[in-house]
């Protein structure tokens, strides 16, 4: 049995960014609290626990000084409120996330309605409703802008670590609805670079693989985004540590597949090789 890695896996530029200035925010400060969780992986945030890092839920449980911002985001308001109540900010929101919430405070600004592909409840796309001003919604589902009154000038963005074809084929829905009304339609891309090497890097395995394994958080959805991708090509199965690959799984496989979500770290990806390196004998 032949155990391959995909080529582009794991921490992308927007979380490693992120844990640097939280891990050094952490050892200055001897500890900080961070507004949200960093990043969807149990793993790493437990190892961040160690270092006197805590997350909140809310702006109002913040008790210190200062406090982080996640690599989601957060809106206009919300950092409005902290700076009110005197705390210090060390952002790590995501380059991309920032290029999203930019795009749609200009599409605001301009005068359009913003329709963000995306689940709702994400804190990402939480955050970039905040900056539409309350003129967007976001939906996975372009048959949910049925049952509202669109105006005529309408913004489209994608959550960033969604799948490409699935925002153009979400976009193609909301062009043929929208054009009856006589509307006007701006388009921005917003779909991470990085998410995007690491989704056909590992549809390009998966196409060669008896088996995949998708590493990562079950609440991560560019994890989960990876499983389905995977599974539309071959047998795949989510896991968030070694300890939960089951043997049977690799009967009979000549070629088993291993990727990983964004914000899962090298050493949990090297554990789970070499946990499928011992079973493979």
């Amino acid at each position: 049995m032949k155990i391959e890695r995909a080529a582009d896996l794991g921490f992308c530029f927007g979380v490693r960014r992120a844990l640097g200035i939280l891990e050094d925010a952490a050892r200055q400060k001897g500890g900080v609290e961070t507004l949200g969780a960093l990043v969807h992986n149990r793993q790493v945030m437990a190892r961040l626990n160690g270092l006197g890092v805590r997350t909140v839920n809310d702006v109002s449980e913040i008790t210190g000084k200062t406090v982080v911002v996640s690599s989601h985001g957060v809106g206009p308001r919300v950092l409005q409120d902290i700076r009110e109540r005197g705390i210090e900010i060390v952002d790590t929101t995501c380059p991309f996330v920032q290029r999203a919430q930019t795009a749609a405070r200009r599409l605001s600004e301009a005068g359009f309605f913003t329709v963000i592909y995306g689940d709702v409840n994400h804190p990402e796309v939480r955050g970039i409703l905040g900056w539409a001003e309350g003129h967007g919604i976001a939906t996975l589902s372009a048959g949910d802008l049925d049952s509202i009154e669109l105006p005529r000038h309408i913004g489209l963005l994608s959550q960033t670590t969604q799948v490409p074809a699935r925002f153009i084929d979400f976009a193609k829905r909301v062009t043929e609805t929208a054009m009856v009304k006589d509307a006007e339609l701006r388009l921005v891309d917003t779909v991470c670079h990085d998410i995007r090497k690491r989704q056909a890097a590992a549809l390009e395995l998966a196409g060669r693989a008896d088996l995949m394994l998708v590493i990562g958080g079950h609440h991560s959805a560019n994890t989960r985004h990876l499983v389905d991708l995977c599974a539309a090509k071959t047998e795949t199965h989510l896991v968030e540590t070694e300890a939960e690959i089951d043997p049977s799984w690799l009967k009979g496989k000549n070629l088993v597949g291993v990727t990983a979500g964004a914000s899962t770290a090298p050493e949990t990806i090297d554990s789970v090789v070499r946990r499928l390196e011992d079973l493979a004998g």
